[in-house]
């Protein structure tokens, strides 16, 4: 009698090596994730980007989390602002999804429903919920940053289902 045959493993490393860049990359394009549109105010004028690394960190205190790279137009902001504003987007918002995470796009031009909120912070309109947040850390992480902002103001009553960010596209749930 032979022993049974020792369990196979999935290859850690596609055509990469160990820690590859596209390892990461291949798994988390299989992982949904819900569309949020973050956004500061410097020096008098808004800015914001798309982010899908939206986290729950703790209900008391109420924090979240989630990461910017330090090359984004948008870092300076982020970096210099006391208060954030976290957008959660519904399945209509695509094309604003889009805007905020395109490079060099007019993000808060006339296409962009907004006022100004809490802290000075851009509020986008028609989303499903916002909050405005107190940065409470900027922690290094390669060449991002996770941030860890306590919320201290918003509104849940948006309508709508969420915007998911799925196998690299802008996706609505399906039923």
């Amino acid at each position: 009698m032979t022993a049974p045959a020792a369990p196979t493993t999935p290859s850690l490393r596609p055509a990469g090596h160990p820690g590859s860049p596209d390892l990461l990359r291949s798994v988390f394009r299989r992982h949904a994730a819900g569309v949020a549109v973050i956004t500061a105010e410097t020096c008098g004028r808004p800015a914001g980007f798309t982010a899908t690394s939206l986290n729950s960190v703790s209900a008391d205190p109420p924090l979240l989390s989630f990461t910017i790279g330090t090359g984004s137009s948008s870092w300076p902001a982020v970096r210099d602002s006391d208060h954030l504003g976290v957008h959660i987007l519904g399945e209509h918002q695509r094309e604003l999804a889009g805007l905020f995470a395109r490079s060099g796009a007019d993000r808060f031009g006339t296409s962009t429903g907004w006022s100004t909120g809490p802290h000075g912070v851009p509020v986008l309109d028609d989303v499903l919920a916002w909050l405005v947040c107190r940065v409470v850390a900027r922690v290094p992480a390669g060449e991002h940053r996770v941030i860890i902002a306590e919320a201290v103001a918003g509104d849940p009553a948006g309508e709508g289902r969420p915007l998911l960010y799925h196998q690299g596209r802008f996706n609505a749930l399906r039923d």
